[in-house]
């Protein structure tokens, strides 16, 4: 036996004697070191995560008939002999792909429109299996996209029959092929999976129709029909949900019980002296959150409410409401924006609704010169600042509030990594989840707990609402208040319609209105790269807009420099102002109409969504035209869903199922959802069995349970870091 080899299994015998399923896949039939490092892309390590590497579907290749016996419009698989293949172009550019197969002396043909790669995965006498709904076409049968196996060589010395049947669809990576991925998980199916344990008790799995897990494992990878197949990917991906639902659940019912709150008392008197304040009347929307709020404010236990709406749909007002309603009741209240310019705009707000109150109030941002720090600090021990505005600056140790009631926190999911240290992060590490509300609220006013008021403008997909945020009782607003106008919005793809779009911002320019022009980036890497605003800024001056009064706007200039130009471009001294995404959210210059978004196709729906609520904030018309020279499907899709729909919650919707949960809202940036194997968009009806699960089982105290405690271990070793959990739960 050489070195090596002994090497190799005295690591797999220490590895297994610990834990046979932490066996390296390397040691795994079919796998070796070479696949191993291929597989590590896919984040499988060991046959464990093997196991949980769920396929997305599965080719049912069982109803194999000869081709005299195929069926119209009924599923079913025929076995041939490429024997032809050829491309035939159509009209408009299109083509139409045929493959020719001989079936036992008959001819059977596959057909592939507008897919002109598939030629070169056919060779002459390869032996395939073709699966669909064929149809009757010239006196053969047809198959349109079919399904498609190459049967091997091994397989070509068995009977086809025996071998193919309902084969599992993977996720892959560069360099392993679908059938050694079918390989390398039958031999962990049939090795191990007898050993992954079982954490729900027996009569809990027959009350909701579940499989154990090794049966489970065994129908997902190894199964015989589509029933089984469904049943076992329905089980990984419950369990998945059901664990994280009930780390929720335990966070919730730990806030709940531990945490006391100041009741702030909703009279009919305060609320009428408050409406006051407001030159409007609020929507039938807003009045709804209002009374959700006062039932949650009223009660000892801390409110811990999500409050979504759609740009323009009025949350900020709802936020001055329920702060003051904390400052008449003789409390404090603070709001923390994550942005200066966001909380600027808030601060502004204020300022207008309370011009003529006797409400103290402070602004508490970074820059302040210090002798006015020390004061507003001192004033809000004291308790003499009633109400606080802020960025995190706001949760600084230095910050003692004396009777905080109430803390609303603007764009929660904005707050990163270094903000949450701040928050009482006690390892003193970075984490890549953003801050909890809960979290921010223990930085605010520990021991006693403020009610928490989250809000975003970004509405936010059902799927994200039951994970990211699935420990809130969530409020929505969709109304817009009256005389809202809609953004026509318009996609610009052709040179000739550019130059059309720059005429119409100058004249609407010569009208007095005022434009955005949206960048990707600050920086360009030459002097005709349009998603840098640096070079579309000079670009502009000397072209386009040359006549016109043309401001530069991003990140990366100082902050007094940032004020000074949009105080520019709101006393109208600017007509254009060329930015990056600073301008999202937080700004507000009603005779802004126009706005250009330079390489639309790099942003996002929800972005799309919010940079155009920019516009349109006043009374006059608003536009947007959307620049984009890529011609992909999916950058189609997101700019044609922003010019028929200015529905933020179907828009938001829509970039989930284009981006995926990751990337909506930022948590790509902010920390990607905990989960293993479940995706919350696709799986969206596993989503919310198994969220009310997690919450009965939790709400009954039934999860307390000598029976549960491998499931509530199972649970806390997931997720109690991830969630801010006692290890108690």
């Amino acid at each position: 036996m050489s070195e090596r080899t002994s090497s190799q299994n005295t690591a797999q015998e220490i590895s297994s004697s610990q834990d046979p399923l932490a066996t390296p896949v390397q040691f795994l039939a079919g796998a070796g070191p070479d696949r191993a490092a291929l597989l590590a892309k896919l984040g499988i390590h060991t046959v464990l995560d093997l196991l949980w590497h769920v396929p997305h579907s599965v080719n049912d290749f069982s109803d194999l008939r000869p081709a005299h016996k195929l069926e119209k419009d009924v599923e079913q698989s025929v076995h041939g002999r490429v024997v032809d293949r050829d491309t035939r172009n159509l009209s408009k550019g299109r083509v139409l792909v045929g493959v020719l197969l001989e079936c036992d002396g008959q001819f059977v043909r596959g057909t592939w429109f507008n897919q002109p790669w598939m030629l070169k995965k056919f060779r002459d006498d390869d032996h395939v299996i073709f699966s669909g709904k064929p149809q009757r076409k010239s006196g053969r049968w047809e198959f349109g996209n079919p399904r498609i196996h190459w049967i091997t060589s091994e397989e070509e010395s068995e009977d086809v029959g025996s071998v193919v049947g309902v084969l599992p669809r993977y996720p892959l990576t560069d360099g392993i092929k679908m059938d050694a991925m079918r390989r390398m998980t039958k031999a962990a199916v049939e090795g191990y999976a007898h050993l992954v344990p079982e954490p729900l008790p027996e009569y809990f799995r027959k009350h909701h129709n579940l499989p154990d897990l090794p049966t489970a494992l065994k129908f997902l990878h190894t199964p015989t029909s589509q029933k089984q197949f469904d049943a076992g990917r329905h089980r990984l991906i419950l369990d998945d949900f059901f664990e994280f639902q009930l780390g929720l659940a335990l966070r919730r019912r730990f806030w709940g019980t531990n945490s006391k709150a100041r009741a702030i008392a909703m009279t009919a008197k305060v609320d009428a002296r408050i409406r006051r304040l407001f030159d409007f009347r609020f929507t039938n929307g807003q009045d709804v959150v209002v009374k959700e709020l006062a039932k949650d404010l009223e009660q000892s236990q801390p409110m811990h409410r999500l409050l979504q709406a759609d740009v323009g749909a009025g949350k900020t007002a709802i936020a001055v409401y329920a702060m003051l309603s904390a400052v008449a009741s003789g409390y404090q209240a603070v709001l923390m924006a994550p942005t200066e310019v966001l909380a600027t705009q808030h601060w502004q707000t204020f300022e207008e609704i309370l011009v003529n109150s006797r409400v103290k109030r402070g602004f508490l941002v970074g820059g302040l010169p210090a002798a006015e720090r020390r004061q507003l600090l001192a004033d809000i021990a004291s308790g003499d600042c009633q109400l606080v505005v802020g960025t995190q600056a706001v949760i600084q140790e230095s910050v003692k509030f004396r009777d905080l009631a109430l803390a609303v926190i603007d764009e929660q999911h904005r707050f990163g990594v270094r903000q949450r240290a701040a928050f009482g992060n006690s390892e003193g590490g970075e984490s890549s989840e953003p801050a909890s509300p809960e979290a921010i609220a223990e930085a605010l006013s520990p021991p006693r707990q403020p009610h928490v008021l989250v809000m975003t403008a970004t509405p936010i997909p059902r799927s994200l609402c039951l994970t990211r945020f699935g420990d809130l009782d969530i409020s929505t607003i969709r109304e817009l208040p009256p005389g809202r106008q809609k953004v026509i919005t318009s996609r610009v793809q052709t040179p000739d319609q550019t130059t059309r779009a720059w005429e119409f911002v100058r004249k609407q320019v010569s009208k007095g209105r005022q434009a955005y022009v949206v960048c990707p980036r600050v920086e360009g890497q030459s002097e005709e790269d349009d998603a840098a605003a640096e070079t579309v800024f000079s670009n502009l001056q000397r072209g386009e807009l040359s006549h016109l009064k043309v401001g530069l706007l991003h990140g990366r200039m100082d902050r007094q420099t940032r004020h000074d130009v949009m105080d520019r471009f709101r006393d109208r001294e600017i007509d254009v102002l060329v930015s990056t995404t600073v301008i999202e959210v937080g700004v507000n210059v009603p005779n802004a109409t126009i706005m250009v978004v330079q390489q639309a196709e790099r942003f996002g729906l929800a972005q799309l969504h919010q940079l155009r609520g920019r516009i349109c904030r006043g009374s006059y018309q608003g536009y947007c035209f959307l620049m984009s020279e890529s011609d992909t499907p999916e950058a189609n899709d997101r700019l044609i869903a922003m010019e028929e729909s200015s529905d933020g919650f179907k828009l938001a919707e829509r970039d989930a199922e284009l981006r995926g949960p990751g990337d909506v809202l930022g948590t790509r940036q902010s920390g990607s959802l905990p989960l293993r194997v479940g995706n919350p968009i696709k799986d969206i009806a596993v989503l919310q069995v198994a969220r009310r699960m997690a919450y009965d089982l939790v709400r009954t105290g039934d999860f307390d349970s000598p029976e549960f405690a491998d499931l509530k271990k199972l649970v806390l070793d997931r997720f109690a870091h991830v969630l801010d959990l006692p290890q108690t739960g």
